[in-house]
C-alpha cells in the first residue's frame, strides 16, 4: 500500500512530528500543526530561514518569516514514528526523535485534545506524498480523502454535514525538508506533495467524547479522539486580572524576596504580595513540538486551551507557505468579548506586538509578523471568516516602530492615526497617561522597542537619556515612561468606568523578567519581578477602593521558566582585587560562607550608585510601602547563574550603565559566532558557555512555573496541571461554555 502522510488539525488529537534537535541550530524552525481540531497522522514539515545578523526575538530566537523558497528540515521518519507511539492520538505533545515509520497508521483513542463548548476553531486536513527520499511513495497524494466526525455512541457524519458548512475546496502545494542531518549537510532535500482541505470557524457544543476519522488511500484510516469539557455556563467572576511574569520561576521569586525583604534570626519580617495569595499551583509548560517552550505557544496554551508549536500564535502550524492560513483557535479575549460584550485590556512592558500580548488576538504560525499582530489588535483577523473583534479597551506597552508610519509599520500605515480614527485616545508618556479620560478606549505606546526597566527608571535614571526611543519617532528620549503599575492601574480605571455592568478581562505582563534573564542581567530581571509584585499589591488596593475586589479573580503565573538560581554570595571587592581568573573564583562563598543578604542594608559598603534616589538609599521601602532593595550595589552580592548560557565574563555586580550584553560577535569571525563581550563585567572572570557558539544569550528551561490565585474560582488553580488548564479555569470562572450556537 502506498504510504501517505496526513495532517489533520485538531485540538484533541494530532500526531505531531517534530525534531527537537533542530532547535539547537541557528536556523529558526517551526513544526506544522493544524488548527484546533486536527488529525495529524503524518509527517510534519517545518519551514526554515537563516536568521538575519543580530536578529533576536523576546525569547532569544530569531523571529521566523516565510522564505520565498521553503527550506527543508527535520528527520521526517523519526518524527512520524514517535508521533504514533508517544502521542496516542492526534494533537500530540511529543517530539519525534528516533525510529522509522513504515506506513501511516490509525491512532488509538485517547484524551489528548480538549475543547471548550462553543469555542470556534479551524480544521485542516493534509495528506502528504514524498516524491523522493527513503519514504518516497510515488509522490501523488490522495485528492479523494474523506473526513467524518461522530459523537461517541452516535453515527459518523461527513464533516461538512456535521458542522453544516460548505465542503471546502481542495488545495495543493509542495514543501521540502531534510530527512536527517546527513541529508542537510549534503544539501539533499526531500520534496513532499500535499493535498489539503480546511474547515473554517466551526465549533463543538455538546460536552463529551468525539471521534474524528480521516480516510485516504483506498481505506487507510486515521482516527482521533476529542473531548469537549463539561464546564458550567454560570458566571462566577465579574472580572479577571491575569498577571504574567514572563519567564518567572519559583527560584526567581525566592531571590527577589531575599534582596528586598529583611530577615531577623532567619525569618523574613515581611513577605511578597504573591506570598499572601491563598492558592498556589504549578503548571507544566511543554509545547506541542518541544518540551522547551517559547512565549508564543505558551501564551497560546494559556489563552486558548490548546497546545501549539514553537513560534505559533493562536494556531496549529500547517505546511503551507502562507503564515496566515493556519487553522485558528479562538482566544479567551475573543470569546469573552463575543459572548459578553465586556471589556478587554492588554498591558505589557514589552513591545506590544511581542508574543505574550500578541497571542490574545493574532493568529499566525510566525510570531515575527509584528505589523499584522498590531493590525489584529485593531481590526481582528480579516483574511478568513472569524470572530468579530472590535478592539481592546486598553492597549499599553512599547513598540512604537510598528505604529509610526514608514518601513517598520504594517504596509507603511500610521497606526496612531488608525487607532484614533476608531475613537481611541492616544497617549505617549506617563504624564498624559495619568491625565487621560477613563471614559474612552485608550492606546498608550511609550517607547520604541521594549520599555525601560524598573532599575533604570528608578535608580540609574541617566540610562533613559540618549536612546532615541521616543514613541513619536522624533529621535528624542523616552524619559517619561510609566511602569507596569501605572499602566495596570490606569487600565483598571478605564475598564471599570466603561464596563461596570458587563465586567472585563485584563492581561498585564511583566515582560522584562524574561528579557533580562536572557541577557544574564539578573539585577534588572529581579527588579522587574519586584515591580510585578508591587503592581499586584497596588491592584488589590485599587480593586478594593472601586468595590470590585470580591468580584475579581486575580491570577499570577508565568509562561515558561529559565534555569536561574542562587548558590551563594560573592565578595565583589575581593574578586576585583585578584589578578587571575582562578583566584577571582575564590571570592565566591557557599554554605556558611554565603552570609546574609546585604541588599536590605542601606549602609553596606559601596552603596547603590551616585545617581540613586535618596529614598532608595536610606530605607528598606520604596514608594508606598512596597519593598525593594535599599542597596543595589552592595559589596556582597548574589552568586547566581543560569543553567544554559553563552561565553561571558562575570563579576556579579549590578550593571549601572544599562541593560547587559554578555556576548558579541567579533570582526573577522562568522556573523553567528559569539564571544565574551570585552566591555562587559571587566573586573570579572571568564566563564565558558554551555550553549552552541551561535547563541549570544540564555535560553528557556523545562521547569514548571508557579500559579497564584485569589478571588472567585481560586480553588480551580491549586495542584499541578498543564498550562492549557489555565484557559479552562478562566473560561469556567467567566461561564463561557455554550451548549448551542444560539
Amino acid at each position: 500500500m502506498p504510504r501517505s502522510y496526513l495532517h489533520v488539525v485538531s485540538r484533541r488529537f494530532r500526531i505531531h512530528l517534530s525534531h527537537s534537535r533542530w532547535r539547537c541550530t541557528s536556523e529558526y524552525t517551526w513544526v506544522l500543526a493544524w488548527s484546533r481540531i486536527r488529525i495529524e497522522a503524518v509527517m510534519e514539515q517545518w519551514s526554515v530561514r537563516p536568521q538575519a545578523d543580530g536578529e533576536r526575538s523576546k525569547d532569544g530566537l530569531p523571529p521566523p518569516t516565510i522564505a520565498a523558497k521553503q527550506e527543508p528540515i527535520r528527520d521526517k521518519k523519526s518524527a512520524f514514528e514517535d508521533a504514533l507511539h508517544c502521542c496516542h492520538s492526534f494533537a500530540a505533545l511529543c517530539l519525534g526523535r528516533s525510529a522509522n515509520v513504515p506506513e501511516t497508521r490509525s491512532m488509538p483513542d485517547s484524551r489528548m485534545t480538549d475543547f471548550l463548548a462553543g469555542q470556534f476553531f479551524d480544521i485542516r486536513l493534509e495528506v502528504h506524498a514524498p516524491v523522493n527520499g527513503s519514504e518516497a511513495n510515488g509522490g501523488i497524494p490522495d485528492p479523494n480523502f474523506s473526513f467524518t466526525i461522530e459523537k461517541v455512541g452516535g453515527k459518523p457524519q461527513h464533516a461538512s454535514d456535521f458542522f453544516k458548512v460548505k465542503e471546502p475546496t481542495l488545495e495543493r502545494w509542495n514543501f521540502t525538508w531534510y530527512e536527517d542531518l546527513f541529508a542537510r549537510d549534503a544539501f539533499k532535500p526531500s520534496v513532499v506533495r500535499v493535498t489539503s482541505k480546511a474547515y473554517r470557524r466551526v465549533a463543538l457544543y455538546e460536552p463529551g467524547e468525539y471521534m474524528a476519522t480521516l480516510t485516504y488511500n483506498d481505506g487507510t484510516k486515521t482516527i482521533a479522539s476529542w473531548l469537549v469539557r463539561d464546564l458550567a455556563t454560570v458566571r462566577k467572576a465579574k472580572n479577571i486580572v491575569l498577571f504574567i511574569g514572563d519567564g518567572m520561576t519559583t527560584n526567581m521569586i525566592t531571590a527577589a524576596r531575599l534582596i528586598a525583604h529583611k530577615q531577623v534570626n532567619g525569618r523574613y519580617q515581611t513577605r511578597l504580595q504573591m506570598d499572601k495569595f491563598p492558592v498556589l499551583g504549578h503548571q507544566m509548560t511543554h509545547s506541542l513540538d518541544s518540551f522547551i517552550t517559547d512565549s508564543a505557544n505558551s501564551a497560546t496554551a494559556l489563552y486558548t486551551g490548546h497546545k501549539s508549536s514553537v513560534n505559533a500564535l493562536g494556531v496549529y502550524a500547517d505546511s503551507s507557505k502562507n503564515p496566515f492560513d493556519d487553522p485558528k483557535i479562538e482566544s479567551i479575549a475573543e470569546i469573552f468579548q463575543r459572548l459578553t460584550g465586556g471589556g478587554v485590556g492588554i498591558v505589557s512592558t514589552a513591545f506590544i506586538a511581542d508574543a505574550t500580548p500578541g497571542a490574545l488576538t493574532a493568529h499566525t504560525r510566525d510570531r515575527g509578523q509584528y505589523g499584522q499582530v498590531v493590525d489584529s489588535f485593531l481590526n481582528g483577523n480579516t483574511n478568513y471568516t472569524w470572530t468579530n473583534w472590535t478592539g481592546p479597551d486598553v492597549l499599553f506597552g512599547g513598540g512604537a516602530e510598528q505604529f509610526i508610519p514608514g518601513p517598520t509599520s504594517y504596509l507603511g500605515k500610521d497606526y496612531y492615526a488608525a487607532f484614533a480614527k476608531k475613537s481611541y485616545n492616544v497617549v505617549q508618556n506617563k504624564t498624559s497617561l495619568l491625565a487621560t479620560s477613563n471614559k474612552s478606549k485608550t492606546l498608550g505606546i511609550f517607547s520604541i522597542s521594549n520599555m525601560a526597566k524598573w532599575l533604570d527608571r528608578n535608580v540609574y535614571t541617566d540610562n533613559l537619556v540618549g536612546n532615541k526611543d521616543a514613541p513619536d519617532g522624533s529621535g528624542g528620549s523616552a524619559d517619561d515612561q510609566p511602569g507596569l503599575k501605572e499602566m495596570t492601574l490606569k487600565a483598571i480605571d478605564i475598564l471599570h468606568e466603561r464596563h461596570r455592568d458587563k465586567g472585563w478581562f485584563l492581561m498585564s505582563e511583566a515582560a522584562s523578567i524574561d528579557k533580562q534573564m536572557h541577557t544574564l542581567d539578573y539585577d534588572r530581571a529581579l527588579g522587574e519581578l519586584l515591580e510585578l509584585d508591587d503592581t499586584i499589591k497596588a491592584t488589590i488596593a485599587r480593586l478594593a477602593a472601586l468595590g470590585d475586589l470580591k468580584d475579581t479573580l486575580i491570577l499570577v503565573t508565568a509562561d515558561h521558566g529559565h534555569g536561574f538560581d542562587v548558590m551563594g554570595s560573592v565578595d565583589t571587592k575581593y574578586l576585583a582585587a585578584q589578578g587571575t581568573d582562578r583566584s577571582k573564583r575564590s571570592a565566591i562563598g557557599t554554605y556558611v560562607n554565603s552570609g546574609l543578604s546585604q541588599y536590605t542594608n542601606p549602609n553596606s559598603e559601596n552603596g547603590p550608585g551616585s545617581n540613586a534616589t535618596s529614598h532608595n538609599n536610606n530605607s528598606l521601602t520604596y514608594t508606598d510601602g512596597t519593598f525593594f532593595p535599599a542597596n543595589w550595589d552592595p559589596r556582597y552580592t548574589l552568586f547566581s547563574a543560569l543553567g544554559a548560557d553563552p561565553d561571558r565574563r562575570e563579576n556579579y555586580q549590578v550593571h549601572k550603565s544599562g541593560p547587559r550584553k554578555p556576548a558579541v560577535n567579533i570582526t573577522g569571525f562568522p556573523a553567528k559566532d559569539y564571544f565574551v563581550n570585552y566591555k562587559d563585567a571587566v573586573s570579572g572572570f571568564i566563564v565558558n558557555g554551555t550553549l552552541p557558539t551561535d547563541a549570544d544569550q540564555g535560553v528557556h528551561s523545562l521547569t514548571d512555573v508557579p500559579v497564584f490565585a485569589s478571588g472567585p474560582c481560586q480553588e480551580l488553580f491549586g495542584g499541578v496541571y498543564n498550562n492549557i488548564d489555565i484557559f479552562y479555569g478562566l473560561a469556567d470562572c467567566f461561564g463561557l461554555a455554550r451548549g448551542s450556537s444560539a
